[in-house]
C-alpha cells in the first residue's frame, strides 16, 4: 500500500466514524445582512435616523445650492466685475465651499455613529432572540455566514418575526 492509498483509507475511516456524530446535529442559518436590511425594528430605526438628520442635510443641499449660484454669478459675470468685488465673490465662495466640506465631513461621522448606535442594540436584540429560538428548538449550532444554505435550515424569517414582536 502505497502513501496515497494510506492517506485515501484513513480519510475514509474517518469520514465512517465522525458521520454519526454530525447525523443528529441540528444546524440553523440565520442571513443577518437581510436581518438588518429587511427587519421591523431595522426599518424603523432607518427611518428615525432620517428624520433626526432630516434638517441637516437640507442645510447641506442649501449651502450647496448657494455654493452654486455663487459660481455660475462668478462664470457669467465675473468678468464684468471690478477687480475688488470679484475677489470678494471668490473668497466668500471659498469660505462657502469650506464650511459646506466641513458640515458634510461631520455630518457623515455624525450619521455613521448614530446608525452604529442603532445597529448594535438591533444585533444585540437579535442575538437574543437568535439564542432563544436555538433553545426552543433544540439547535445544536446556528451559523450567520455559510457558502451553502439549504432553505429549511434558514431561520431569519423566525427571527423577524421575533424582532417585530418584541
Amino acid at each position: 500500500m502505497n502513501f496515497k492509498q494510506l492517506c485515501a483509507s484513513l480519510m475514509l475511516v474517518s469520514a465512517v466514524v465522525a458521520a454519526p456524530a454530525f447525523a443528529n446535529t441540528k444546524i440553523g442559518f440565520v442571513n443577518t445582512e437581510r436581518l438588518l436590511r429587511e427587519a421591523p425594528l431595522s426599518v424603523t430605526a432607518q427611518k428615525k435616523l432620517e428624520r433626526e438628520f432630516a434638517s441637516r442635510e437640507q442645510e447641506l443641499q442649501r449651502l450647496a445650492k448657494q455654493a452654486r449660484d455663487l459660481q455660475a454669478q462668478l462664470d457669467k459675470d465675473g468678468v464684468t466685475m471690478s477687480e475688488s468685488e470679484r475677489k470678494n465673490k471668490e473668497r466668500d465662495l471659498g469660505n462657502l465651499n469650506r464650511d459646506l466640506q466641513r458640515q458634510g465631513r461631520e455630518f457623515r461621522e455624525d450619521l455613521n455613529l448614530r446608525r452604529n448606535e442603532e445597529l448594535g442594540q438591533i444585533q444585540e436584540r437579535a442575538r437574543k432572540a437568535i439564542q432563544e429560538i436555538a433553545k426552543a428548538e433544540k439547535f445544536d449550532l446556528i451559523v450567520e455566514q455559510a457558502v451553502y444554505v439549504d432553505p429549511k435550515s434558514d431561520i431569519t424569517d423566525r427571527v423577524m418575526k421575533a424582532l417585530g414582536g418584541k
